[in-house]
């Protein structure tokens, strides 16, 4: 094997040395650090599925975070390797080490986390090769064999392909997500609106969302606009629901089970949400999408890392990072349905045109 680059990655003298040694048929064990929610977990399947394909015989682990193992892809990889975080206070530093090193010596370590415990996962667990992508330039000289660029202006399923692309694996585009769940059966077309966040800076006000949602339901009659609560208790809909109690194709539904979420989302003709994990769920099972982008703080997310440029999906921002009005938002959502409209037009066309060949 060899690197394939000439710029926007790096690699060290050791990690030019090494590569040479490795064979693809040869490769036995692969580990992958992903310590993240939800979202950025569903983003990481066309990695882990092109990895599988790459190398057939590797047995690959995957490291998750004790408090985010809802939606590991456990179909897509070989072990979980789980690093407790949450209520281990109890536990000696000796078996805090121990946990970390229980991931293991491999042949390939893959860090996509670039955080101070995947760090420390990197460093007390061997691999003839370990890559990474840290935003601090230091930590490829004391931790990694190379490293690939990370951009906030590239989306973030199709910038974690970009370290097996350094290897010279060939990648799917659009990313393919190895997930096709089964839409329930509903007697009317439906819209999916989230109104939930991790965090208050990521939420779109309430109001607006109210507003947004009775004006879609007026404009799009024939389809069923149906809120989705989220699993906390804090995640209330009531406000929404609110004065369009006599509309009757304003709904509401919460929805525990992940299997149940993926299939109801995958059902829907759109999906209208803030940056939160429900979001990228509709990427994931490619439901087209609408994502409000907001916020001016440090820890603003950015609107280019979560927009897929493939597909029906939109963003709606404004340049200063205050509030989207309404009318943008239900503009670019009509955009979309114009869209979804023609699409199934098209494949109904292309259905007629096979069964009447």
């Amino acid at each position: 094997m060899r690197f394939w680059f000439k710029k926007g990655a790096w690699a060290s003298k050791k990690g030019w040395a090494a590569i040479k040694h490795l064979n693809p048929e040869a490769l036995r064990s692969i580990a992958v650090i992903r310590h993240t929610a939800l979202g950025d977990m569903l983003l990481t399947r066309p990695f882990l599925f092109e990895l599988r394909k790459a190398f057939p015989k590797a047995k690959i682990t995957l490291s998750v975070l004790d408090h985010y193992t809802r939606g590991a892809p456990e179909d897509l990889v070989d072990r979980v390797h789980i690093v407790y975080r949450k209520g281990n206070d109890h536990l000696s530093l000796k078996k805090k080490i121990e946990n970390l090193q229980d991931l293991g010596d491999h042949d390939i370590i893959f860090d996509l986390a670039d955080t101070s415990r995947s760090l420390l996962l990197c460093l007390l667990n061997k691999a003839q090769l370990k890559i990474g992508f840290p935003y601090k330039t230091i930590y490829r000289y004391l931790v990694y064999d190379a490293t690939i660029l990370r951009s906030d202006f590239v989306f973030e399923a199709e910038l974690l392909l970009h370290m097996l692309q350094l290897l010279g694996i060939r990648t799917a585009h659009p990313p393919d997500f190895h997930l096709q769940p089964s839409a329930p059966p509903c007697e009317r077309p439906y819209l999916v609106y989230f109104t939930g966040a991790s965090t208050d800076a990521k939420r779109w006000s309430l109001q607006k969302f109210k507003q947004l949602i009775a004006e879609m339901s007026g404009a799009y009659p024939a389809h069923d606009h149906i809120i989705l609560k989220g699993i906390g208790d804090w995640e209330s809909i009531s406000e929404l629901l609110e004065g369009n109690e006599e509309k009757g194709n304003i709904k509401s539904i919460q929805i525990d089970k992940l299997e149940e979420t993926l299939a109801f989302i995958k059902g829907a003709d759109l999906l209208i949400s803030n940056d939160t994990g429900i979001r990228h769920v509709g990427i994931a099972v490619q439901t087209p999408t609408l994502c409000l982008f907001f916020g001016t703080g440090k820890g603003s997310t950015q609107p280019f890392r979560y927009w897929p440029r493939y597909g029906l999906h939109d963003i709606v921002y404004r340049l200063d990072g205050t509030e989207v009005e309404v009318e943008t938002a239900f503009a670019a959502a009509a955009r979309l349905m114009d869209g979804i409209r023609k699409a199934k037009k098209i494949t109904g066309n292309d259905l007629g045109k096979r069964q009447s060949s």
